[in-house]
């Protein structure tokens, strides 16, 4: 066990504790739960910076990594679609969700092909994952039946842009694929 995998595990253990403040009936537990979702992001970057910086990167960090992002990401979407409740927030969504199923299964595939580096992590990738992070920040905190704020609106811009990025960065990846798929 190094920093960066304790960090990774951290976050996982963090999914219940988010699902619990969310419902939890007391003053501020959005805004407590959108602080515990804002750690688990910067502990995201965090533990693959230490990784790098510290030599420490293992196999078991590499496969769980992306597994604790997604299902933090998963938690949280499926925790405000309930709150805001909209066809378009639904569909956003479920944009990102899918996308999160689809590259993960690509990566693994191609993974067993040996062919892992076609796939890596794209800028466009980046840029979608702080957009999703930032939105999933702002609509944690504010509850929309009482709260019509710029942020709010923000948030909701954020999250509809990061659905798009993730649409075009999953093209990306299926394109850097295709030649793989195209002999299968």
């Amino acid at each position: 066990m190094n920093i960066p995998n304790a960090l990774t595990i951290m976050r996982i253990l963090l999914i219940p504790v988010l699902v619990a403040v969310f419902y939890l009936p007391f003053e501020h537990h959005l805004l407590v739960a959108a602080v515990i979702f804002a750690v688990a992001a910067v502990t995201d970057w965090f533990d693959g910076y230490l990784a790098r910086r510290l030599g420490q990167m293992t196999k078991f960090g590499a496969f769980l990594d992306p597994v604790a992002d997604k299902l933090m990401v998963a938690v949280a979407l499926v925790l405000l679609v309930e709150r805001h409740d909209t066809i378009l927030f639904t569909l956003a969504a479920c944009v990102i969700i899918g996308r999160e199923i689809v590259v993960s299964a690509l990566r693994e595939w191609m993974a067993e092909l040996g062919k892992r580096t076609s796939v890596a992590v794209s800028y466009v990738g980046k840029v979608k994952t702080a957009f999703q992070m930032l939105a999933i920040i702002g609509l944690l905190a504010i509850d929309p039946a009482t709260d019509e704020s710029w942020l709010l609106a923000l948030s909701y811009l954020m999250l509809y842009a990061a659905a798009v990025l993730t649409l075009w960065s999953m093209i990306i990846y299926l394109r850097a694929a295709a030649e793989v798929l195209r002999g299968e």
